[in-house]
């Protein structure tokens, strides 16, 4: 299953599926999986969390029975996950997938997770530190933000004009690498600029008219409900998470957790919810159109048929 990249070493091939929320990705890709006799690598920084399902969307146990995902139910929902655990646990599934004979086949629509597989991301060494990480945060709720953005532009001056002054978790992230790696998290790129990948992406995107995207997630939204969203995000805060845990964060539930905890009511918890997935969607579409080696499958010009068989046909040609 290697092929030649140039004049570089053999590279693995990694079929890829990505596209925004509510663009159908999890029905085409159980299908192509089924057809090429392969399984569901989960690229989705949302379905990592357990107790997670009905606001994440995850496979269904019926679903997942037909065709095994990986790296969903990783963490419980009061702990952080980051880029890094994602990218070394998604290589060593990567290797096992090609070990077995099957082609590797990630299918998400969380860029990063994505890029930093595909790219070879470099990350530093020791990873996160919860306890720096609330340090940084308590001094930017008392000193303000600008102060800590501050002494980021002092610290690693490129990492600063690549973040927003109002993106308080990069720049939080930005200066916990600084002090822990003792080394700019910009270095990072650099380092990640003069590595190699492994992998050769064969590289899918759903896309559909953005209306018609916001109607499936306006009625997704809605079936969230019914299927008992509100009460799954009670049972959480009943089993002792809290609002401000990183899975109660994902959309949904921070909307469902701010109305059982008075902060809203019902139909503005819903309609929040509905308006930051339909901007979540967009950002994703923003993001994966910055990347060349995508092959774009229109919903308005190609069948779900179709779909499967461009699909299944590019990767016949590989001698997959």
């Amino acid at each position: 299953m290697e092929r030649l990249n140039g004049d570089g070493p053999l590279k693995i091939p990694v079929l890829v599926l990505a596209g925004p929320t509510a663009s159908g990705k999890t029905a085409l890709a159980m299908e192509v999986a089924l057809r090429l006799g392969t399984e569901i690598i989960s690229a989705d920084s949302a379905q990592v969390y357990r107790r997670l399902n009905i606001g994440t969307a995850k496979p269904t146990p019926l679903e997942q029975a037909r065709v095994a995902h990986h790296l969903v139910d990783l963490i419980e929902p009061d702990r952080e996950y980051s880029v890094a655990e994602y990218q070394t646990a998604a290589f060593k599934m990567i290797t096992d997938f090609y070990q077995s004979g099957r082609i590797p086949f990630m299918v998400g629509g969380t860029g990063l997770y994505i890029k930093a597989v595909l790219d070879n991301y470099a990350f530093g060494e020791k990873g996160g530190n919860e306890e720096l990480r609330r340090e940084l945060a308590d001094f930017a709720a008392s000193r303000g933000l600008p102060a800590l953005y501050q002494k980021l532009q002092k610290d690693d001056p490129l990492a600063a004009a690549a973040i927003h002054p109002n993106d308080e978790r990069r720049i939080i992230r930005a200066m916990e690498v600084k002090i822990l790696e003792g080394r700019p998290i910009s270095d990072q790129v650099r380092r990640t600029e003069a590595r190699s990948s492994p992998y050769d992406p064969l590289f899918f995107c759903l896309s559909m008219d953005r209306q018609q995207l916001y109607g499936r997630i306006e009625e997704r939204a809605d079936l969230m409900i019914k299927a008992g969203l509100l009460e799954e995000t009670k049972k959480l805060l009943g089993s002792g998470f809290k609002p401000e845990d990183p899975g109660l964060q994902v959309i949904g539930y921070r909307q469902m957790a701010a109305f059982l905890t008075g902060r809203c009511s019902f139909p503005d918890a819903l309609a929040d919810m509905k308006k930051q997935t339909r901007n979540y969607a967009k950002r994703q579409m923003t993001w994966f159109k910055r990347d060349g080696r995508i092959r774009w499958l229109s919903k308005e010009e190609h069948s779900f048929k179709q779909m499967v068989e461009i699909i299944c046909t590019a990767v016949k040609e590989l001698g997959c």
